[in-house]
């Protein structure tokens, strides 16, 4: 069992080259080299002239290295896939993904201009027509060709389009946050949460991290550096969750348990569903591990 870890999702605009040589030091699980919303009508070009050299200069590591196009709606779009998809990225992200007939069509472009299958797609939840059509969209990734591999919360622009409030807690945001859950889940893709947008509040930044790791999600997006430490803190299994998966395996491990569906341990009853969530644990401490390595 192996897993990329995706707890700290770094936007940086396309057109900032500072911020993208920065990148290559940070302790950051993934990068977005960003062409959308962050780069101004008449910057789009340079934008995606800059970002095609950053991935042909390299240097990023063990970082995943994600461009987000912009939308399939504006005349720029296809432009960004044909020049980005030579620099070899890890995936692309495609802004309002509303339906998956929006993935197909990315999909169906991707042989034509030579995009290496391991360039994956990411998809942004960020209206109300994807989260009504989140089990839809996910399900697209049953079809290999659309390469789908993670949802991206786009919470601000959700919040835009349904007049709703981001408040503490979130509690406008939740149905809507646990349905991309839920739908991704079923389709075994992972799940980025959207941005924390106020910098000066540590501790609210805290809280949102904690509750997005509760609710199921496997990282947050992030608008700076200053955030990835706390972030990965918060999605980073614990020394004793690791210690406790571990005992939880050895224990379903030993020739007198391994037909149980349930042992008894430390004096609670615990079912081979937990065994498989611990190697999960596992496996990701794991992998944290060797990126730190």
């Amino acid at each position: 069992m192996t897993f990329r870890p995706r707890r700290s999702v770094l936007y940086l605009p396309g057109s900032n080259a500072r911020a993208i040589e920065k990148a290559r030091t940070l302790a950051a699980d993934a990068v977005i080299l960003d062409l959308e919303d962050s780069v101004a009508p008449e910057t789009k070009a340079a934008a995606r002239a800059q970002v095609r050299g950053a991935l042909a200069a390299g240097g990023f590591g063990a970082r995943e290295v994600v461009v987000r196009i912009n939308g399939l709606d504006t005349p720029w779009w296809l432009d960004d896939v044909k020049a980005i998809a030579e620099g070899r990225p890890d995936a692309l992200l495609v802004p309002k993904v509303s339906s998956a007939a929006l993935l197909l069509d990315v999909a169906q472009r991707l042989p034509s201009i030579g995009a290496e299958h391991r360039i994956a797609i990411w998809a942004m939840m960020e209206t109300p027509l994807a989260v009504l059509n989140a089990r839809e969209i996910a399900a697209a990734a049953q079809d290999a060709a659309t390469r789908l591999a993670v949802f991206v919360l786009g919470t601000n622009d959700l919040a835009k389009e349904t007049r709703a409030k981001i408040m503490p807690g979130r509690a406008s945001l939740l149905p809507w946050l646990m349905t991309c859950i839920a739908a991704a889940r079923a389709y075994d893709l992972d799940v980025v949460d959207g941005v924390f947008n106020d910098l000066g509040d540590a501790e609210g930044f805290a809280r949102e991290c904690a509750q997005a790791r509760d609710l199921g999600f496997d990282g947050k997006t992030l608008i700076h550096p200053n955030q990835i430490g706390p972030c990965n803190a918060a999605f980073s299994p614990s020394p004793d969750e690791v210690a406790q998966a571990r005992k939880i395996i050895a224990a379903f491990a030993r020739p007198e348990n391994k037909e149980k569906g349930v042992i008894q341990l430390d004096g609670r009853m615990v079912e081979r569903l937990h065994a498989e969530a611990a190697r999960r644990t596992v496996a990701i401490s794991d992998a944290i591990a060797e990126r730190q390595g």
